[in-house]
């Protein structure tokens, strides 16, 4: 088998050399398209399911969240393994599929199953899906550099414009917040004055939810003009919700102000961000979607990030926290630097051993087609161009060199015995 294979290459070289330039040309291609990043993305095939249930302590969110979602989602296929946390407030289910999955199917057959178990959960509650990142997709970090804005002042800027901008870029998952204070209407009830109207908690939260809306009405005709109706209802500052009735008494009203304060005030907070000990900051991570490429994403999202400045307040400027993109340009450079010297210094050391250049360019052909068809495979079994991939095509030079040479050695010997035997 081998010698007719050889036979057959010896007799047809010009379509060998077609078919290793067509290979090289290919791998080429394939390095292009190939994700870059810095490390491999090693983390497991999973979906998340967040579900939110402010107020309710950890065991309450296990019995009635945590174990009715696990308990349902388990009979979703090719699943792995369903891993359960609870906490204050808060429950995350993590469904682990297998290897091979593709994350989107399984995303898919995860929203299939929650559409039953939502039947099963208390009432206002909603589980959602986290983001179809992964556990390296913490690709880019920024915070806001405005000195003259408060912490709120930054926090609403990033939530209600940054963060929308920056999620419009192609291979961007979600943009989290972080940092500053979330802006909200606080009411401070005084329990006495509560008791002395005999009301409850209940009737001042209903007041405030049906207050704070927008209803429709129908058209109304008068002469030869058409007028809608429509009802404004949005809470627009805190005057609003102090002058809200929640009860009659004597058929004079009693409002929020009359049984307690309102104010405006920051979301409950469990950590702050420091920038280098210098003071708080707001900002925001980006994460990345499955299977993009890392370099790419973050390029875009600089370039995002120029036009969404020009809409900033005065003196309000980006400033960059963590980018991977440094870590990815070195790292891939310092590995095919690495690839480089080695096939020069392999080139020179076989033309000054085998003193013979045909049998050298043998072999150093044989180095850029062999790193070509390297790129074709990792394209081929979506593996990104990292430290870890390019330094193993790094390593297996020396084993191709080696071949080459004891094959052509192999090769002139049997040719020169050939010649001998003739003479």
């Amino acid at each position: 088998m081998v010698e007719k294979l050889i036979d057959l290459a010896l007799k047809n070289r010009l379509i060998v050399l077609l078919l290793a330039a067509g290979l090289f040309a290919w791998g080429i291609y394939s390095a292009s398209k190939n994700p870059i990043d810095a490390i491999p993305d090693l983390s497991e095939n999973q979906v998340i399911v967040f579900t939110e249930w402010m107020g309710r302590s950890p065991q309450v969110i296990e019995d009635q969240i945590t174990y009715p979602l696990v308990s349902n989602l388990q009979g979703i296929p090719k699943i792995k393994n369903i891993r359960g946390s609870s906490m204050f407030g808060m429950s995350f289910v993590y469904i682990i599929f297998e290897d091979n999955v593709d994350v989107y199917w399984a995303r898919t057959r995860v929203l299939e199953r929650l559409s039953f178990a939502q039947r099963l959960l208390p009432q206002d509650v909603t589980p959602t899906l986290g983001p179809d990142g992964t556990g390296v997709g913490h690709i880019f970090w920024y915070h806001l550099d405005a000195p003259h804005m408060d912490l709120g002042e930054q926090r609403a800027l990033q939530d209600w414009y940054v963060k929308f901008a920056l999620q419009n870029v192609q291979g961007v998952a979600e943009v989290a917040s972080f940092g500053g204070f979330q802006k909200q209407y606080q009411i401070v009830i005084d329990p006495h004055k509560l008791t002395y109207y005999n009301l409850t908690l209940m009737d001042v939260l209903k007041t405030i939810k049906s207050n704070n809306n927008d209803v429709g009405g129908r058209k109304f005709e008068m002469t030869d003009m058409a007028y809608i109706i429509r009802g404004l209802g949005y809470i627009k500052n805190i005057e609003d919700i102090q002058n809200m009735p929640v009860t009659m008494r004597n058929s004079i009203p009693i409002r929020i102000k009359d049984i307690g304060s309102v104010q405006m005030g920051g979301d409950l907070r469990l950590g702050i961000f420091d920038m280098n000990g210098t003071g708080e900051v707001v900002g925001g991570i980006v994460v990345m979607r499955y299977g993009e490429n890392a370099d790419k994403v973050i390029t875009a999202v600089k370039e995002k990030m120029k036009e969404v400045e020009k809409g900033l307040p005065d003196g309000v400027k980006f400033k960059v926290s963590y980018d991977r993109s440094t870590l990815i340009e070195e790292a891939v450079a310092s590995v095919k630097g690495t690839l480089i010297e080695e096939m020069i210094t392999v080139s020179i050391v076989i033309l000054l051993f085998l003193f013979h250049w045909r049998s050298a360019l043998i072999i150093i052909i044989q180095l850029p087609v062999s790193v070509a068809v390297g790129f074709i495979l990792l394209q081929a079994f979506g593996v990104s161009s990292n430290i870890m991939s390019l330094t193993g095509i790094a390593l297996a030079i020396g084993v191709v060199v080696d071949d080459g040479i004891v094959m052509v050695e192999n090769a002139y010997r049997h040719i020169a015995e050939e010649q001998e035997a003739r003479g």
